[in-house]
């Protein structure tokens, strides 16, 4: 085993610095196997956000290209989270340089794109990982326990919604995130978030949707006259341009074992900061969770160990990630989007020296299927809502 792992992180904006701080946690998380974890680079094209992302998260230094970094070749793993066009090009620069790569989802800007990079993952011996964070959950985790156990029975449907209200100002920038093709919107921004969730949680695959509808409500938007970071604000000018890509998606997701769900995405929809949740009902039970409430989770059946009627369960210890991850060990202290980024962060570096204490990350593979749910959405969209097949792996 090497005597430490390199990391870096190419992007310093929101999610970066997500990854960022999670390197600097990872090393304290469960057992003490894993090597030091050396922080070693930051790397964006803006130097003002890329130098304070690196002095304000402990980075050796600052990189102002991938090239740079390419050519570090004291580097192990990268986190590659940047605008999703630039997944493909600066993930197989990272390959070509040796280097362990980590991609935020979506897994790329297209699905072609997503394609390649699968092809990439089966050609080398370098782990490659999609950034699902929400699969870290300690309540998302106790769920999935719930249903492999058969606590909920046979599950009979599921209802999943991501509701953001990030995009309600009809004068935000026209920023990257409003200019792809349908589906690279709403739906891929956080409508795959919650699709590989929902697969993750009741262990099923998406093998078809229907009822697929694509709605921009704010058509338009200002040009900006500067960077915009995250969905943040900035100056723009008169000029405004067309929204080519959806604001909501809905549809119906046909799994492999027969269950059905209805799941929605949306980023205008007013009052839900970050409103991802889920209900799933079975025969016997059902569970369901809710991000504005991340340290808790509903749980109802009318048998077995839990009394019927539907309780609130506060996640602890005896939880998946939470046992071992949170420095305080004991019930109801809360969990959120920083814990989720670490465990992912361990668990990718636990792949790399060859660890098996957590659950691996997401494949390449996994963030190209869900890309071609997202395909297979936006076809039954312009069938006027019919039923598309999933392609299998």
């Amino acid at each position: 085993m090497a005597d430490q792992i390199s990391v870096a992180v190419i992007g310093a904006g929101m999610a970066g610095r997500s990854h960022a701080a999670a390197y600097r946690n990872a090393g304290t998380l469960w057992g003490s196997e894993l090597p030091p974890i050396r922080l070693a680079a930051i790397v964006d094209s803006n130097a003002e956000l890329g130098e304070d992302a690196a002095r304000r998260y402990g980075y050796e230094r600052y990189y102002s290209s991938v090239e740079e970094l390419a050519a570090d070749d004291s580097i192990d793993a990268v986190s590659v989270v940047v605008g999703n066009d630039l997944h493909l090009p600066f993930s197989t620069l990272m390959l070509e340089s040796g280097k362990h790569v980590l991609c935020e989802k979506p897994l790329a800007g297209n699905l072609a794109d997503a394609r390649r990079m699968a092809e990439l993952e089966k050609n080398t011996d370098l782990i490659t990982a999609t950034g699902y964070t929400y699969r870290r959950v300690a309540a998302v985790g106790a769920i999935r326990n719930r249903i492999a156990n058969g606590d909920l029975g046979d599950l009979s449907v599921i209802d999943g919604r991501y509701w953001c209200d990030y995009s309600c100002d009809p004068d935000g920038p026209l920023t990257w995130r409003y200019l792809g093709e349908p589906g690279s919107g709403a739906l891929a921004d956080i409508g795959t978030h919650l699709i590989d969730m929902l697969e993750h949680v009741t262990n099923g695959r998406i093998v078809s949707v229907s009822g697929g509808s694509l709605v921009t409500a704010i058509p338009t938007r200002p040009i900006p006259l500067g960077m915009v970071v995250g969905h943040g604000r900035a100056e723009v000018s008169d000029e405004r341009g067309a929204v080519t890509n959806e604001d909501t998606a809905s549809f119906v997701a046909r799994f492999d074992n027969g269950l059905s769900a209805t799941i929605s995405c949306s980023r205008t929809a007013f009052g839900m900061p970050n409103g991802m949740s889920f209900a799933i009902h079975g025969t016997r039970g059902m569970a369901a969770f809710d991000w504005h409430r991340p340290a808790e989770y509903t749980l109802g059946g009318a048998a077995g160990d839990f009394p019927s009627g539907p309780r609130q369960v506060l996640v602890g210890p005896t939880d998946p990630y939470f046992g071992g991850g949170y420095p305080m060990q004991a019930p109801a202290n809360g969990s959120g989007n920083a814990e989720s980024f670490a465990y992912q962060a361990r668990a990718f570096l636990d792949q790399i020296v060859g660890l098996d204490e957590v659950p691996t990350c997401a494949t390449w593979a996994d963030g190209l299927h869900t890309l071609e749910v997202v395909d297979a959405v936006v076809r039954s969209d312009a069938t006027g809502g019919g039923v598309v097949d999933v392609p299998a792996a």
